[in-house]
């Protein structure tokens, strides 16, 4: 695999001693079983939702927004909201989590290893672009041994410090991007959050896509179904999310569309589709039961990350990545122009 000529995000804290915990009071743990861990350089500027998520292996994300909600998550003795960085030298109070969610990662086997590594798009000394397969979670925890950050960690002794950059939902296939270190990994999500990093979808919909909706603009807010469980509804009292929209190809009952969202809400492209009036095919939690009948049913949700655009460092080259169809939607998608 091709490797970067530029090495202004490498991590060398593999060759140092580490320095993540040092001054957490040795993770002393009393009786309450409460840690003190001090944020280290190379994490500054990350989410303490996402720092949590790291101290505390294989925990569901829900109990960490509870946990942080509660006050029991503590920044220099003060509460804070999951979207606070932190700072180096920050001292982060960590109540203990003994649920039964809390696993130690599956063992990667053979036969997945060789599937994921034909799944790298590009590998550089900073991160990783993957193909990820549709029904694999990006992440462990709610019952999950082995999410593919999980799996990804464990394919080679380089990749042992590997991050998400982003997320993809379960269901969604496509450009996923991974950082090898912690400087790379906070440099991809700066350029996520100010909106630089180019995103294109491919969504196969029901019905005949109207040639005057070329966007969606709908507010969304994120209602709870159960203690894992999410379903985002537009909802004025919700975030902003916009959504534009292109017709690729028409076909007999459904369109296929590129999706480019210009925000980043869970499950934007799949709940502005259903707004649009045309939901995503396979998309068994956004698709109206009343409307299920005749439809054009899949295997799985046919909406796939294809474009992913972003730069390589301050100074570095801006790259673009392109993921194929999985065999699933690309059959799908011969049958329907057979018809």
């Amino acid at each position: 695999m091709e490797k970067s000529k530029q090495d202004n995000f490498r991590d060398t804290s593999r060759h140092e001693p580490p320095s993540r915990l040092s001054t957490d009071l040795a993770h002393a743990k009393s009786g309450s079983g409460v840690q003190l861990v001090e944020v280290s350089p190379e994490h500054a500027g990350q989410r303490i939702d996402n720092f949590l998520m790291r101290e505390l292996k294989g925990v569901p994300r829900t109990h960490v927004y509870r946990i942080i909600r509660r006050g029991d998550v503590r920044i220099d003795k003060k509460r804070c909201k999951p979207e606070r960085k932190l700072k180096a030298g920050e001292l982060v109070r960590v109540p203990p989590y003994s649920g039964a969610d809390v696993s130690v990662p599956a063992k990667l086997s053979d036969s997945l290893r060789a599937h994921l590594l034909e799944l790298i798009i590009a590998e550089t000394d900073n991160f990783i672009v993957i193909n990820k397969p549709s029904g694999m979670p990006v992440h462990g925890g709610s019952g999950i041994r082995l999410g593919l950050i999980e799996a990804v960690r464990q394919i080679s002794p380089e990749l042992r410090l590997a991050e998400l950059a982003h997320r993809l939902d379960r269901e969604t296939s496509g450009c996923l991007l991974i950082a090898k270190n912690a400087l790379f990994l906070k440099f991809a999500q700066d350029q996520f959050r100010s909106k630089t990093v180019n995103k294109e979808y491919l969504a196969l919909v029901h019905g005949r896509w109207p040639d005057d909706i070329d966007h969606v603009d709908a507010k969304l807010l994120k209602d709870a179904l159960g203690e894992s469980e999410r379903i985002v509804r537009v909802r004025e009292e919700g975030k902003p999310a916009l959504t534009r929209f292109k017709v690729e190809r028409r076909y007999e009952r459904a369109t296929l569309m590129r999706a480019l969202p210009e925000t980043g809400r869970t499950h934007q492209i799949r709940v502005h589709c259903q707004f649009a009036g045309h939901p995503i095919v396979g998309d068994t939690k956004y698709t109206p039961r009343s409307d299920s009948q005749g439809l054009i049913s899949a295997p799985s949700l046919c909406l796939h990350a294809q474009v992913l655009a972003f730069d390589t460092a301050p100074d570095g080259d801006r790259v673009q990545y392109y993921a194929e169809l999985d065999s699933q939607f690309a059959e799908l998608l011969s049958n329907l122009e057979n018809h």
